[in-house]
């Protein structure tokens, strides 16, 4: 493919064929959602499928914006007859545009076995590996936060500066599921706040004592409990040493799906979390949210929507490998004071204190 810088189609594409690349990581395809919406909205008619890694899967399918959700294995690109499979199933749609937002060798090659016509992905570091070199065009974004860089990918197709918004399909069963389990928690809708002390990374990682402590003050201060969320062994041991700390007013959630987790945090006051998948669903839900940032920076990676606040003392301006390796000075920089008055702002905009 030739590279250039970015060039605007005619105003009148017909139904065009977009492709959108974001196979991970969950809240990475999160953030990616806005782009699907905002090609929805202004090309109604347009035909648009979604490649993603399973991980993601729940999160996509059944989409009112979508009109197709391909899933591939997480390690295609080791596998020979993956590529032939994939070529098979995209190239008979001759699609117009590939939007490239993962930016890295197995989503451009995707789009290159796809055929599409032309390639969309960064002309910054944004696209690694050999993603700049299989576009066709390359965009410069403008804007800092992850969800506005990727709508500026939408310049190619004449969509410029759209609301960002955040949709998602509907799940009846697991919102049944999430009021079963509030009911047997003695937890109340509206009445709980969500904190979920895992991060993808221990770089990202709060000392779990600290989420306890941070519970106990929600309790005290607004009689509000908590329900510590986790996924997977390690991260289970985590929650229930923020149980631990908390006073007697955490409990510690039973292993949730994805879109079980989606109704809790629709339910939740409040979700206090580190960088990590369920923080953005929660803040793409509309969940009021207190991200907590070490080595990443919150002002690019934070919950997006002025009903969210990201607290950072401490960042590290270096290639992501060497974030993933930051010691926890980065993360234990965060005071619980700092935790604290920070739920207080999003809880006060909700209702007053009750008294302890």
């Amino acid at each position: 493919m030739g590279r250039s810088r970015e060039t605007e189609w005619p105003k009148d594409l017909g139904e065009p064929r977009f492709l959108i690349l974001r196979l991970s990581a969950i809240g990475d395809v999160i953030l990616s959602i806005p782009v699907l919406c905002a090609l929805r909205e202004r090309f109604p008619q347009a035909y648009i499928c979604w490649v993603v890694e399973p991980a993601s899967r729940s999160l996509l399918e059944g989409h009112p914006d979508l009109d197709r959700l391909i899933v591939i294995p997480k390690k295609w690109l080791r596998s020979p007859r993956s590529f032939f499979w994939i070529r098979a199933e995209l190239r008979p749609t001759e699609f117009d545009v590939a939007f490239d937002i993962q930016g890295l060798t197995k989503t451009a090659t995707i789009g290159w076995l796809a055929g599409v016509r032309r390639q969309v992905t960064y002309g910054t570091r944004d696209a690694r590996e050999i993603s700049p070199w299989l576009a066709t065009d390359l965009v410069y974004p403008t804007r800092v936060h992850v969800v506005e860089r990727n709508l500026e990918l939408l310049r190619v197709v004449g969509i410029h500066e759209p609301r960002p918004r955040f949709r998602f399909p509907g799940w009846p069963e697991a919102g049944h599921r999430a009021k079963e389990l509030l009911a047997s928690l003695d937890l109340p809708e509206r009445g709980f706040g969500i904190i979920n002390p895992g991060a993808g990374w221990p770089s990202k990682l709060w000392p779990p004592e600290r989420f306890g402590l941070v519970s106990r003050y929600w309790g005290e201060h607004w009689r509000l409990p908590s329900l510590v969320v986790w996924a997977g062994s390690k991260e289970r041991c985590l929650a229930e040493q923020v149980v631990a700390r908390s006073g007697g007013w955490a409990r510690l959630a039973p292993n949730t799906s994805l879109t079980e987790l989606a109704e809790l945090s629709r339910r939740a006051r409040l979700f206090l979390s580190s960088d990590t998948g369920p923080l953005h669903l929660a803040a793409a839900l509309g969940t009021p949210c207190v991200g907590l940032y070490g080595p990443w920076p919150a002002d690019r990676c934070g919950p997006y929507g002025d009903h969210c606040l990201a607290i950072q003392k401490m960042r590290l301006d270096a290639p992501s490998h060497r974030r993933r390796k930051a010691p926890p000075i980065y993360m234990d920089s965060i005071g619980v004071d700092d935790v604290c008055t920070a739920c207080d702002t999003l809880l006060a905009r909700q209702a007053p204190p009750l008294a302890a």
